[in-house]
């Protein structure tokens, strides 16, 4: 008989009930490898596609038609810039097309014909920069690379002129850029990719994988016989899956999140109160829709194709005023809509716990609505799920 499958007495209490179920989940290789493993693995090897933050070095070329001193300054500066590596100089823009379009290139700029005698006319001049819009990052770069390169220049050209009118080169200078601006970001100092996106796919890979692992774990009780019991034994089985799930979340939290040296700890007690309840209302659906299926591998088959919708309704990569209204409600039935706001509010931001509360008691709301359902679904004598073969 499979172990998966094995019978024995039901527990009389909530502590013999959270033991015998962490006994079960070590035995299942299946729901070890989601609520242990899996987010192991994720921690250490998904931050590492994009451990270089930002880019740097993206291969450009620069289209000169002028042929100027200007224009070759220009190229120049481009060169110096860290963001982009001018791998083409040409006269012909269709020969930059060309790379552009075989991939050796993600962007060029165009230098019209006789720049430097509008420049020095007193002429409006335009440097046109064309980029592959496909790769939004690689797009942005470009596009930053060629603008200080042309801004440089241009300044210089701005305090030149002043020079020229009789200012001090330090004169010069403070009339040309008269307030001075720093930009700081605040949140994410490094303004990387990685620092955005992994503290909130983070929420999504502890919702997932325990989602996964309750809804696997819970068909398994089903196809034995065993998803009927007292309220103190299904208390004792989510404690269990709850243990699991706050490991994981530590480990994030207290761990990964400092090996990668992303922004975290604004509000640790704040951090430690959204896992108090954002692992208990996965635990907690999880159960449900695995009760719901009544079978093992059909509740696996059900979840594992929604984590890329879930992320786009988390609404930290999408407008959430993008997505259909219906769309808009229904995604606060996903504990991951509350957790990843909450989160980045706590964990990243610094807030205050009342300005995640009302994400909080949205999770805490979805939580017993679905412990509710479960006990009454599972309580003795009342007809079970329909098993598919």
């Amino acid at each position: 008989m499979d172990k998966r499958y094995e019978t024995s007495a039901e527990p009389s209490t909530l502590w013999s009930a959270w033991l015998q179920a962490l006994a079960t989940i070590s035995r299942d290789k299946g729901v070890l490898l989601l609520l242990v493993a899996a987010p192991v693995l994720y921690g250490f090897f998904y931050p590492w596609f994009y451990a270089d933050e930002v880019l740097t070095r993206v291969p450009v070329a620069v289209v000169d038609m002028d042929r100027s001193s200007l224009s070759r300054q220009i190229t120049r500066f481009a060169e110096a810039d860290p963001r982009i590596e001018v791998r083409l100089v040409t006269a012909s823009e269709r020969e930059a097309q060309e790379a552009l379009w075989r991939g050796e290139v993600e962007g060029y700029a165009l230098i019209p014909a006789n720049l430097k005698r509008s420049v020095v006319r007193g002429e409006e001049a335009l440097v046109r920069v064309e980029g592959n819009g496909a790769y939004a990052l690689l797009n942005k770069a470009v596009q930053y690379g060629f603008a200080e390169a042309v801004g440089t220049v241009s300044a210089g050209i701005e305090i030149r002129k002043l020079q020229a009118a009789g200012q001090s080169a330090q004169q010069a200078a403070a009339s040309r850029n008269p307030v001075q601006l720093q930009m700081v970001a605040l949140f994410n100092p490094t303004e990387g990719y990685g620092s955005f996106v992994v503290p909130a796919v983070a929420l999504l890979i502890l919702q997932q994988t325990l989602l996964m692992g309750a809804a696997m774990l819970t068909g398994t009780w089903v196809e034995a016989g065993r998803h009927r019991a007292r309220p103190s034994t299904w208390l004792g089985r989510l404690l269990a899956l709850c243990t699991l799930g706050w490991v994981s979340g530590l480990f994030y939290f207290g761990w990964i999140f400092v090996l990668h040296d992303y922004p975290r700890g604004g509000n640790p007690l704040g951090a430690l109160v959204l896992l108090a309840c954002y692992v208990p209302a996965i635990a907690a659906l999880g159960a449900l829709i695995g009760l719901w299926v009544g079978n093992r591998e059909r509740a696996l088959q059900v979840l594992l194709f929604t984590t890329l919708p879930i992320a786009f309704m988390a609404g930290f990569s999408w407008p959430v005023e993008a997505l259909p209204e219906p769309l808009q409600w229904l995604r606060w039935l996903l504990p991951s809509t509350s957790g990843v706001q909450a989160s980045l509010r706590l964990n990243q931001l610094g807030a205050p716990l009342s300005a995640a509360l009302p994400q909080l008691c949205a999770l805490v709301a979805l939580c017993t609505a679905c412990t509710v359902a479960l006990l009454a679904w599972t309580r003795p004598g009342r007809p079970g799920p329909v098993q598919s073969g």
